[in-house]
C-alpha cells in the first residue's frame, strides 16, 4: 500500500490546471466552463451546484455589508419589544437578554447567545467589508485570503435566524398574557436579518476567490 506524503500532496495539487474545480460534495474534478450570468454549473455526478456567476457581486456585497453594519447597532441596542403587564411596562434588547441569562446563572448559555447573535455576526460583516472593499478599490493585502476563509468558518456559527425564531416563540406564548409592543430594535433586527441573508445569497464565492488571487498576483509584481 502506498501512502502519499505531504510533499507529494503539494506536488499533485500544483499539477492541477487552474481552470479545474473540485465538487464540494463528491470531490469530482471538473474543467471549468464559461457559464452565463445567473445560471448554475452543476456537478454531473451528484448534481451539486458548483458555481453561479453573478453580476456586480463585489459592489452589491459591499453595499449590503455597509447597510448591515448601519443596522447592527440599533438592532442590538434599541428595545426589541415592550411588555405591558398589570400596569407595568418593561422593554428589553438583544444585549440585555444575554445579561439576564448571565444573572440567572446560565453562564454558558449567555455566552453562546452573546457570541451567536452579536459577536460572530458583527465579525462576519467586518470580514466581508474588508474583503469586498479591497476588491472594489482594486487594492491588495496578504490578509485577503485569510479574512475570506475565516468568514466561511464563522458562517456556521451565526444564528440570527435562531434568535429571530426565539423572539417569535416568545411573542406567541406571551400574547394572551400581556400586551406586547414591537420596538424599533425589532424592525432593525428583521431588516438586518434580511440584509445578511441577501448578502450571503448574492456573494459569488468563485468570483471573490478569483479576484483575491488576481490581487495577490498584482502585489507580487
Amino acid at each position: 500500500m502506498y501512502f502519499m506524503s505531504s510533499e507529494d500532496d503539494t506536488l499533485s495539487l500544483k499539477s492541477i490546471p487552474d481552470n479545474w474545480i473540485a465538487c464540494k460534495d463528491c470531490d469530482l474534478l471538473l474543467e471549468r466552463v464559461d457559464t452565463p450570468l445567473g445560471e448554475k454549473a452543476l456537478c454531473p455526478r451528484c448534481d451539486n451546484p458548483l458555481y453561479q456567476p453573478r453580476e456586480q457581486t463585489v459592489e452589491r456585497t459591499l453595499a449590503l455589508t455597509l447597510t448591515g453594519l448601519l443596522l447592527f447597532i440599533p438592532a442590538n441596542l434599541l428595545p426589541v419589544m415592550s411588555l405591558s403587564l398589570v400596569g407595568q411596562e418593561t422593554s428589553t434588547t438583544i444585549y440585555q437578554g444575554s445579561l439576564v441569562l448571565f444573572n440567572e446563572g446560565l453562564y454558558w448559555t449567555a455566552l453562546l447567545v452573546l457570541f451567536a447573535s452579536i459577536v460572530i455576526p458583527f465579525c462576519k460583516l467586518l470580514l466581508v467589508l474588508f474583503v469586498s472593499a479591497h476588491l472594489h478599490l482594486e487594492r491588495s493585502s496578504a490578509l485577503l485570503p485569510y479574512a475570506f476563509r475565516y468568514y466561511h468558518y464563522l458562517d456556521e456559527w451565526g444564528m440570527l435566524e435562531v434568535y429571530m425564531l426565539g423572539v417569535l416563540v416568545a411573542v406567541v406564548k406571551l400574547k394572551g398574557m400581556a400586551s406586547i409592543i414591537p420596538g424599533i430594535g425589532l424592525y432593525c433586527f428583521v431588516a438586518l436579518l434580511l440584509v445578511t441573508t441577501l448578502m450571503s445569497s448574492l456573494l459569488d464565492e468563485d468570483d471573490f476567490w478569483k479576484r483575491i488571487e488576481q490581487a495577490l498576483k498584482r502585489q507580487l509584481r
